[in-house]
């Protein structure tokens, strides 16, 4: 049997192991297995209009925030209620508006480009009155860090980077003392579209570059140089996560880990090619990637060819470096942090033991403290991705040979065990040559861990379609030579 080797659209399709489609179906440690349902956390209402950026935040005493961002107004969930936060009057976000949010000390900073910065320690959020307008905030060492501004004196900048004054986050008023500071990332065209903290170091990402800056004290406190690596860069202002210790990042025409050295490419013979050509150009600046610790999976949330929202995610395990694909439409993704359940509290998650079935039993949902991987859908319902697959399918490569027509009397897949489907059928095609289109074959149903099936070609193709928890480790197919043709 050959052991799956994820989704490679990419590569030779008779690569033994190769997935060329695939649908809800995700990469773990030892195999693929189908990918969560979502689930409503209880005594969660929806947004009263579209999340357009949400975070979980910890104070210094390991208190946390939820916040979600609409376009005219903050949110904090407590106690099973959105409450508003907004500031005194409404913000003035477009279509197109997204928070950033950051948390120093015990300041939560949200930003937004339209409306002046943010700053709330509990309750309401306020404006501070120096701070920039900035698209992108992020604390590192002792500075909030502002991309992508717009202020008084310098106007809309969209190369420009900020620092507040140390240890200060409401002072923002240039100042060699106070180490508050502010310049331009003008040396690689285009404006600055994502950044991050990464370990002491601050980065910014143009389209087509990185840059690195290090504090160094006064006078000119941050110190940026462009990062060697061709056309490295963000696509949007999400499109990126920090994977500990490095950053996973969508570029225009790569998938890359940069570490703080030089980006290294990903995906290449692997989904490249498919992913650039199975998702809008116009719209890869919406792209949202968030890092599942947990799983040690990347979720890189895209609009797909004819779409204008986030409709597909690709997933990438950092560890086996395969790739899967989800079909799921959400506005935003976070890491929701849960505060754990108790015997007590059940009847509060669900009123019937069968009720809790939507939360798998290895889920970091039971954990207090335990991080979700959790995404606002369409209509605008904070959902953890927690709950157990309900269907999924993959379409294994060409199983034959150029010179010779055998006849497949049998596929074969391994389940890991305790995770076989409660059904599963396997739709079968064939082809005489590589270069030709697919003849559909017969459907068949899965029997002691089998398709039974009958049909000569060249090659063969088959889709397995599973419902139910599934993981599946390896797939074999038993071919009888012919003759040659």
């Amino acid at each position: 049997m050959d052991k799956l080797l994820g989704f490679l659209p990419d590569q030779d399709p008779t690569t033994p192991g190769v997935i060329t489609q695939c649908a809800n179906f995700i990469p773990y440690e030892t195999g693929m297995t189908g990918a969560p349902s979502a689930s409503t956390p209880a005594s969660t209402p929806a947004l009263a209009a579209a999340c357009v950026g949400a975070v979980v935040v910890t104070k210094l005493d390991d208190t946390r925030r939820i916040l979600a961002g609409t376009a005219t107004k903050l949110y904090e969930l407590s106690g099973g209620v959105w409450t508003d936060v907004t500031r005194g009057g409404n913000y003035t976000g477009g279509v197109d508006t997204r928070w950033s949010y950051t948390q120093f000390g015990n300041a939560t900073i949200a930003s937004n480009l339209s409306d002046t910065m943010q700053r709330s320690t509990s309750g309401a959020f306020a404006d501070i009155a120096t701070a920039p307008k900035a698209k992108i905030v992020f604390s590192v060492g002792s500075f909030v860090m502002a991309l992508n501004t717009s202020d008084a004196t310098y106007g809309v900048s969209q190369n420009r980077w900020w620092c507040s004054a140390t240890f200060n986050e409401t002072s923002w008023t240039p100042s060699v003392t106070a180490l508050c500071a502010t310049g331009m990332l003008v040396s690689a065209p285009g404006q600055i579209t994502a950044g991050g903290k990464l370990g002491d170091y601050a980065v910014a990402y143009k389209d087509k570059a990185i840059f690195l800056g290090q504090f160094v004290g006064a006078p000119s406190v941050w110190d940026w140089i462009q990062v060697p690596g061709g056309d490295a860069g963000c696509v949007g202002q999400d499109a990126w996560t920090d994977i500990g210790g490095a950053h996973f990042i969508v570029g225009q025409d790569n998938f890359w880990i940069f570490d703080g050295s030089r980006p290294v490419p990903i995906g290449l013979g692997q989904v490249r090619e498919w992913f650039y050509a199975n998702s809008n150009p116009a719209y890869r600046y919406k792209i949202q990637c968030i890092f599942d610790r947990q799983t040690n999976r990347v979720w890189i949330f895209y609009p797909s060819t004819n779409s204008t929202t986030l409709d597909t995610a690709m997933v990438y395990h950092l560890a086996t470096k395969q790739f899967g694909l989800v079909t799921i439409n959400v506005q935003a993704v976070l890491n929701y942090i849960s505060a754990g359940a108790t015997i007590d509290g059940l009847s509060g998650i669900s009123a019937a033991i069968d009720g809790l079935s939507a939360y798998s039993f290895d889920s970091q949902f039971w954990l207090s403290g335990g991080r979700v991987l959790t995404v606002f859908d369409t209509a605008h319902q904070l959902k953890l991705l927690t709950g157990v697959s309900t269907s999924s399918s993959y379409t294994t490569g060409d199983m034959g040979d150029d010179e010779g027509v055998s006849l497949l009397s049998k596929i074969r897949v391994r389940f890991a065990p305790g995770y076989a489907p409660a059904s599963a059928t396997a739709q079968v095609f064939s082809k005489m040559t590589e270069g030709a289109g697919l003849t559909t074959g017969s459907t068949h149903t899965l029997n002691d861990g089998k398709f039974d099936v009958l049909q000569a070609a060249r090659f063969h193709r088959a889709t397995i379609s599973m419902t139910g928890d599934v993981r599946v480790l390896a797939m074999g197919a038993v071919l009888k030579p012919m003759g040659t043709a």
